[in-house]
């Protein structure tokens, strides 16, 4: 803290707070596309397009489409429509390329979401296909300061449950006091006045919560042992746990740490289709259905003078179709294996762009006990090891069963645990989750697990980019390679999100129409939204 001038300290203090949106949004990194309906003019006239893929981005085009009079078919490999916008329910089906196909086997009306399950309030796009497509919305509470921390580890704090809030309100009142403390003695350069200092101090004693004499001490913030209530019951709260051992015990590490409402991504407001997230996938498919072709598994993508050509195998043999263009939404790992003639730009960006590795196991108990035991309604409980994070379900609450997401991991914990057979993911799930809720082993039912990484028609969760791959081969994707579009999250800075696939259509809709239409659409760049 010493030399620290005015700009400085609100530098550092923004980094202290997680907040690095607002430098975002004051460099244009953080625009949203217009939440309203996409008016184009002029006509398609009946140009035909073939649409690969009935993800969102694939079917959006198409509605998009047709309402501009293009004639346009979609391609589906699989049976079923939304691509990873996917709720998992009784007789869902999923198949891994290294075990045989799976069935769901929850009882009915119950169900999660395998891929996304949040709508931040700034996705206006997907809020406003929600509402003009007749998809209610609920919200989604993502942030639940009454689940848990568990920390396998040496330390005095490992191998326990601690509230969330405990551990945010311990780490920041220890961070305030010292903070303050440094200003209190005086360790400013003259650039911070000394009424600025106080007015800091002030913010951070009421920050922290610190005492008069700017010490961090416990309070009703970080919870009761003993509730108050009637009569004479204060209430009675816990000491603080010794930042010495919160750090020892890992609760502090950079990738297990986490404050949620932070994130840009993650703040408050959050919403959820209401009944899962395929409701926003079938509401779609409702207005495609009739051209839309399932189980059709492309194989060959050829530009040819006067078009495309699609080459497609079903359970009927192989079919060839040709198109005056064609919008590729499949996932790059995916498309990296049909035969093509793209330049070798584009085969390249499609061949180095990388995919989160990720899975989520969805587990059904006989009662809801997270919320009857502990009080948890929503909310994530994070964890050190390989279930790195437990969701509880923020919808039907109070009703008897429910099921929760017993772990959703990335990365290395991904792949050790995509490795198991599904029986042996059900037991690290059980094993590792007992650890925090011991109603495991009398509450359980069964459970259903899904790695993206390893199932057919995605190879992956959603796009990574480098810096490299960001630069080099990212653009390359940007430009239709002749008569084919590219479409689909890898191909925005909204990777993951639901609002990546709606941006990426809307702008792939407005560059192919203002191409046949010969004019120019003002519409975004798909690169530089955010």
């Amino acid at each position: 803290m010493k030399n620290i001038s005015r700009r400085d300290f609100l530098g550092k203090g923004a980094m202290l707070a997680g907040a690095s949106y607002p430098a975002m949004l004051a460099l244009g990194m953080l625009k949203s596309a217009p939440a309203h309906a996409f008016n184009l003019e002029g006509s398609g006239n009946g140009k035909k397009v073939i649409i690969l893929g009935a993800g969102l981005a694939g079917m959006t085009c198409a509605y998009e489409l047709n309402k501009l009079g293009y004639q346009c078919k979609i391609l589906e490999a699989r049976q079923r429509t939304g691509g990873r916008c996917w709720s998992i329910r009784n007789g869902s089906t999923n198949t891994e390329f290294d075990k045989a196909t799976a069935t769901a086997n929850f009882d009915a009306g119950l169900y999660f979401n395998a891929g996304p399950s949040r709508i931040p309030h700034h996705h206006q796009l997907t809020l406003h296909y929600c509402k003009e497509l007749g998809v209610p919305i609920q919200v989604y509470n993502n942030v639940n300061e009454n689940t848990y921390y568990f920390a396998e580890g040496k330390g005095s704090l490992s191998n326990k449950k601690i509230r969330t809030r405990e551990i945010h309100n311990d780490v920041r009142g220890y961070m305030t006091e010292m903070l303050a403390k440094s200003i209190d003695h005086g360790n400013l350069d003259a650039a911070l006045s000394k009424e600025d200092a106080q007015k800091v101090i002030e913010y951070l004693m009421a920050e922290g919560g610190l005492d008069v004499d700017k010490l961090y001490k416990a309070s009703a913030r970080r919870g009761y042992i003993e509730s108050p209530g009637a009569g004479n019951k204060v209430g009675k709260i816990a000491d603080p746990h010794k930042l010495a051992d919160i750090i020892e015990s890992g609760l502090m590490d950079p990738d297990f740490y986490n404050v949620a409402e932070y994130t840009y991504e993650l703040q408050g407001t959050m919403f959820q289709a209401v009944g899962g997230m395929d409701q926003i996938a079938k509401a779609l498919e409702k207005k495609v259905a009739p051209i839309l072709t399932m189980g059709a598994e492309v194989t060959n993508i050829t530009n040819i003078s006067d078009g495309v050509k699609i080459v497609y195998k079903d359970a009927l043999g192989e079919h060839s179709i040709n198109g005056d263009m064609c919008i590729c939404t499949l996932p790059l790992p995916i498309l990296s294996n049909i035969n093509h003639n793209f330049s070798s730009d584009v085969s390249r960006a499609i061949d180095f762009i990388g995919y989160m590795k990720t899975g989520k196991i969805g587990m059904q108990f006989k009662r809801r006990f997270w919320e009857e035991d502990e009080a948890i309604y929503g909310g994530i409980t994070h964890t050190n090891n390989d279930l790195t994070q437990i969701f509880y379900p923020s919808y039907d609450y109070l009703d008897k069963k429910g099921i929760l997401i017993g772990y959703y991991n990335f990365n290395e914990k991904a792949e050790r645990v995509g490795d198991l057979s599904y029986t042996d993911r059900e037991k690290l799930a059980l094993d590792k989750g007992r650890l925090i809720h011991p109603q495991y082993d009398k509450e359980f039912e069964r459970s259903f697990s899904v790695s993206w990484h390893k199932t057919k028609y995605n190879m992956g969760g959603w796009a990574v980019y480098t810096n490299d791959t960001r630069r080099d081969h990212y653009p390359a994707l940007l430009k239709p390679d002749a008569n084919v579009y590219f479409a689909g999250e890898h191909l925005t800075y909204l990777n993951a999100w639901m609002a990546g696939a709606f941006e990426s259509a809307r702008s792939v809709v407005a560059s192919l129409h203002g191409r046949v239409t010969e004019t120019r659409v003002a519409y975004p760049e798909t690169g530089t939204k955010g």
